[in-house]
């Protein structure tokens, strides 16, 4: 497995409008789309910086993961997401590692994404994401 780069860092909000005003208007980022990920319940704002970004991501619904994340553990850095050559082998280099995946099979994710993530106990309770553009 290749790791390419930090693709970006996801970060769990109650009131993605709310929080936007933080990132735009206090940290001058720019928004530069946003989107409905259906499968996974989750609205998601992504904002550029240099070759990587950070999405914002507010639930669709109250069962929604991040929902659940955020009744959990609150608002703030959910997950870390890094970018590789190819999704299938990262998937299977990390199981022959004897890393957990939550998705053993790759899923859509936003952005056009193929993504997985590895179980957090597994990676020093920091949700991974391996996506590939």
């Amino acid at each position: 497995m290749k790791v390419l780069k930090l693709d970006h860092v996801g970060i769990a909000v109650k009131n993605l409008d709310e929080t936007l005003k933080f990132y735009t208007d206090v940290l001058g980022l720019d928004l530069a789309e946003t989107e409905i990920v259906e499968e996974q319940k989750v609205k998601v704002a992504f904002l550029p910086i240099g070759d990587t970004e950070v999405e914002l991501l507010e639930s669709t619904s109250d069962d929604g993961p991040i929902a659940r994340y955020i009744e959990r553990s609150g608002e703030g850095v959910q997950h870390l997401a890094f970018l590789v050559e190819d999704i299938e082998e990262a998937i299977a280099d990390m199981q022959a590692k004897g890393m957990r995946m939550i998705d053993e099979m790759p899923r859509y994710g936003a952005g056009g994404a193929k993504i997985a993530f590895m179980h957090p106990k597994d990676s020093y309770r920091v949700l991974v994401e391996l996506c590939e553009r």
